[in-house]
């Protein structure tokens, strides 16, 4: 048993089981949460692109469809893939106030 321990099998396995728990398992949850949010998008939330455009949802077509109408302006609306959406807001949440700096 002590030469087990002393083999570099033991030693490789803890290195995996590390880099699973702080790397691979989170990664896995926040894709999850963002395929979660992006199916439960609906007509009139707020979302805001990967690329910082923010508008609102004027059509949702089916689920399958990759593509969304978001409204960027009055009157202007453009096509963008779900997967580049980075947030969802629902219809009437507020954006979140950031700390102010103190002088």
């Amino acid at each position: 048993m002590q030469e087990f321990l002393q083999s570099p099998i033991p030693m490789l396995i803890a290195i995996f089981a590390i880099m699973y728990f702080l790397l691979l398992r989170p990664q896995q949850q926040r894709v999850k949460q963002h395929k979660e949010m992006v199916d439960n998008v609906r007509r009139g939330d707020t979302v805001v692109t990967a690329g910082g455009v923010i508008g609102r949802v004027v059509k949702v077509p089916q689920t399958d469809d990759p593509e969304i109408s978001v409204e960027i302006a009055d009157g202007v609306q453009v096509r963008v893939l779900r997967s580049t959406l980075s947030e969802v807001r629902a219809k009437g949440q507020p954006v979140e106030p950031k700390a102010e700096k103190k002088a």
